[in-house]
């Protein structure tokens, strides 16, 4: 069996025996949309897309269909299952990260790819210009700016003594030069001490997290990686087993267990993300649609992370929140 076979065989019945929806007539769309972890729990986090899809008149098992597919947190898996989707021929390929964007634009040059991603999508490779892309794919950057900064600040806010702080940062990741940049220039304006660990692939993450407890780390920065993203909810329990507070920049992070989440707002960049989709679905073409920018800003903090850890989190500092998590 060829390694082609084989992924036929472990993707199972989600592409080796098509559903029903993709039997439907041809008026139906077809989009294929790929996670980064497993698709039941990526889902809820990707729900504002499919709501918004919903709005605009997209509604599944009527006029469109979707096949949501599994990336495992891994990136060579990723790109063959990337290979075998797009042999499908769907309409368009929503991809819910750079590095998904980037293997589907690997793999075909005709069909449409709509991202969002956190990465420049110039410097990443996906896009020629913001303005126009040029290519099989656009989508929505969310806004980057001086977050990683503003970060910074919350977390002295809600731990006030704190100076020194690990940061988790993949190899792999497609912006890794910049957020590494990025986050030693906010660390060094915040005056903190930025202890770096770096990976390629994720055996080597809790060995990394046991090292940052073990040399009195107890605050760790999650850097933008699809491999840690799929693996948030596993990461979440080993920090919490291990005292160790987790910031990150996706909302999702919070509910996967760490302490405060501050970035682009997820929902907003989905539903921007969506009506792009739709435009294409309806007959225009990703290489003239400008790549947007999503403004919108969240903090998240999650009061029962602080109270395992002991903390108490500032009442200002909670007000300000959009959500907390109790």
């Amino acid at each position: 069996m060829n390694s082609r076979r084989a992924l036929l065989a472990a993707i199972g019945v989600s592409l080796a025996a098509p559903r029903a929806a993709w039997a439907q007539p041809a008026r139906q769309a077809r989009v294929v949309v790929l996670f980064a972890g497993d698709a039941e729990d990526d889902e809820p986090a990707v729900r504002p897309f499919f709501d918004e899809m919903r709005r605009l008149g997209w509604v599944e098992d009527r006029n469109i269909a979707y096949e949501r597919l599994s990336g495992r947190g891994m990136r060579d898996y990723l790109e063959q299952l990337v290979s075998v989707a797009a042999d499908r021929g769907p309409d368009l390929i929503f991809a819910t990260s750079a590095s998904i964007a980037l293997a589907a634009i690997k793999v075909t040059d005709k069909l449409p790819v709509v991202f969002t991603t956190t990465s420049d999508p110039v410097t990443s490779g996906l896009v020629a210009s913001l303005a126009r892309p040029g290519r099989n794919a656009t989508g929505v950057q969310r806004a980057s700016g001086n977050v990683v900064a503003r970060r910074f600040a919350l977390l002295k806010e809600a731990r006030p003594g704190v100076g020194r702080i690990g940061y988790l940062l993949d190899r792999r990741a497609p912006d890794y030069e910049r957020q590494k940049q990025a986050h030693q220039d906010a660390a060094q304006r915040a005056k903190l001490e930025l202890s770096l660990a770096e990976f390629t692939n994720y055996e080597a993450v809790a060995k990394l997290l046991a090292g940052f407890r073990r040399d009195g780390v107890t605050v760790v920065v999650v850097g933008s990686s699809l491999t840690l993203f799929a693996r948030r909810r596993d990461i979440g329990m080993f920090a919490a087993r291990n005292g160790l507070a987790l910031v990150a920049h996706r909302v999702e992070w919070a509910d996967a267990g760490a302490l405060l989440t501050y970035g682009a707002d997820i929902a907003d960049s989905l539903r921007r993300g969506a009506r792009i989709a739709s435009r294409i679905l309806k007959g225009a073409q990703p290489a003239a649609i400008a790549v947007e920018q999503s403004e919108k800003f969240e903090l998240v903090l999650n009061l029962k992370t602080a109270g395992a850890l002991g903390l108490t989190l500032p009442a200002a500092l909670l007000k300000r929140a959009h959500r907390v998590i109790d």
